[in-house]
């Protein structure tokens, strides 16, 4: 049995009136959802946050779910939104987005083999420059950053998550990239004058 027709079995229980159903689908899709949510927030917290209120909003409006699609992407929209909205949140209390300062950043948990001394600081500024770019980007440039280089989605899928055209999720990639590419720019330059 694929995914996609055990998630259609599962929508089908929920819509029965068989909430075991819709236990079946938060286990198959919670991991994902809170590494999506990890990622786009910064946050453990906010991150466990995004995954309740996703699986709420889910549950609340899988009415709307039509069964030709998948329903992991249009779960990810949701956490997508929900992420949006605890960025929104934390905006306007903090006046701007900034790094959370936790240990499990989006880029923390990539291997680094052994590193010495200089590779330690080396990649401890990195990291720093990496999350304050994450931090300057919009929700939606941060979302489709995530997507795109931390979750592996194409485009189209992106868009599709996003509820975006395929040119603006494009767009969204490419800012992304640009301001991480120009807070590491300086970091790469020395490395290349010391070779030379």
């Amino acid at each position: 049995m694929q995914d996609g027709d055990s998630d259609a079995e599962a929508v089908a229980r929920v819509r029965a009136g068989d909430a075991e159903g819709f236990r079946v689908l938060m286990e198959r899709h919670g991991a994902n959802v809170h590494r999506l949510a990890l990622r786009m927030t910064g946050n453990p917290q906010d991150a466990e946050d995004v995954v309740q209120e996703s699986f709420l909003r889910a549950y609340r409006n899988l009415h709307h779910f039509e069964a030709r699609a998948r329903f992991g992407s249009w779960l990810y929209r949701i956490a997508a939104n929900c992420a949006y909205d605890a960025l929104r949140a934390r905006a306007r209390r903090q006046g701007r987005i900034e790094p959370s300062g936790e240990a499990d950043g989006p880029f923390d948990a990539l291997p680094t083999g052994d590193p010495g001394p200089d590779r330690l600081v080396a990649g401890a500024e990195v990291r720093r420059r990496v999350q304050a770019a994450m931090a300057r980007m919009s929700a939606l440039e941060r979302a489709a950053f995530s997507l795109r280089h931390l979750e592996g989605m194409a485009t189209a899928e992106i868009a599709a998550a996003l509820g975006l055209q395929g040119e603006a999720a494009k767009q969204s990639v490419f800012r992304a990239v640009r301001k991480l590419r120009d807070a590491l720019a300086d970091q790469a330059r020395p490395a290349a004058g010391a070779r030379g």
